[in-house]
């Protein structure tokens, strides 16, 4: 049947609403980011850029990286955006543009974030990279979905246990990234961890300008917290939604740190754009093997 156009809503040209493209315009591996500027660092590095189209902070580049097809999309900033592009990526592998309904044999794809984040615990450096193992949402966003054959609801548990969490927030919820895509990307120099994803950047993250906050000791008791002798070890605003909604979907992600801050000891990158630039060059080179 159909899906409703109220649902699945094209543009004139036939594209998907929000990122503008056709199907024939993505590859089956996708790097997404958050800034539209960091799209073009990323794509500078092709051997060719086949195809370009933006569209509000929905920046989108195909191309070739040593023969590998890689479509770079800017999303913008915190979950709301992701569950725009996580569902439009998803359609335009896996519903037919022509018929409007969900095709029989579903597609996969490989999505890799590459992004900045902030270390909670000192062990880990500003200028390092981090895997996220596992994200910690606090956004709500999965809640909206059926979803608990997802989660991890016994380190959820766990963690709003030890952190005494206000019940007017939010329920935190667990989800792992893709094995595969973990042994992939990973090698000796970089971090692998659990990363909590926020709603915002300033009181959500634990920082303090005007306004007071509902629990100033949060990111002590984050960093404090374990569940089976691992800890929490970085703060973004992605990672959990995508690792969800690409399970719920049957789509591979992984989120590529870059730890530009270290909260813990207080300490901040000297130059963050050229650690970035270092995970994007990491990052593509384990894609092409």
């Amino acid at each position: 049947m159909p899906i409703e156009a109220s649902e699945f809503i094209q543009n004139s040209d036939g594209s998907v609403y929000h990122l503008n493209l056709l199907p024939k315009h993505l590859a089956n591996t996708v790097i997404l980011v958050g800034d539209p500027d960091r799209v073009e660092r990323i794509t500078r590095h092709f051997d060719k850029v086949e195809f370009k189209i933006k569209k509000r902070e929905f920046y989108t580049q195909t191309g070739y990286y040593k023969g590998k097809r890689i479509s770079v999309m800017s999303t913008g900033i915190g979950p709301d955006n992701i569950d725009i592009v996580l569902n439009e990526l998803d359609a335009l592998v896996n519903i037919d543009f022509e018929t409007r309904e969900v095709k029989e044999e579903i597609t996969s794809l490989d999505i890799i974030r590459i992004g900045t984040s902030g270390s909670i615990q000192k062990e880990i450096p500003v200028d390092s990279f981090l895997i996220s193992e596992s994200a910690i949402g606090f956004d709500g966003l999965l809640h909206f979905y059926e979803s608990e054959h997802i989660q991890n609801a016994e380190f959820a548990e766990a963690f709003s246990e030890h952190l005494n969490w206000f019940k007017k927030k939010a329920a935190p919820y667990v989800v792992n990234g893709s094995e595969n895509l973990i042994f992939r990307m990973e090698s000796p120099k970089v971090y692998k961890g659990l990363t909590a994803t926020n709603i915002g950047f300033y009181g959500p993250q634990g920082r303090i300008l005007r306004i007071a906050l509902q629990d100033n000791k949060m990111n002590d008791k984050l960093a404090s917290f374990a569940f089976n002798n691992k800890k929490i070890t970085n703060l973004e605003m992605e990672t959990s939604a995508i690792y969800g909604l690409s399970k719920l979907l049957g789509h591979n992600a992984i989120s590529m740190n870059a730890i530009i801050a270290n909260r813990a000891a207080g300490t901040f990158s000297k130059n963050p754009k050229n650690t970035v630039d270092e995970l994007i060059q990491y990052s593509l080179e384990q894609l092409a093997k």
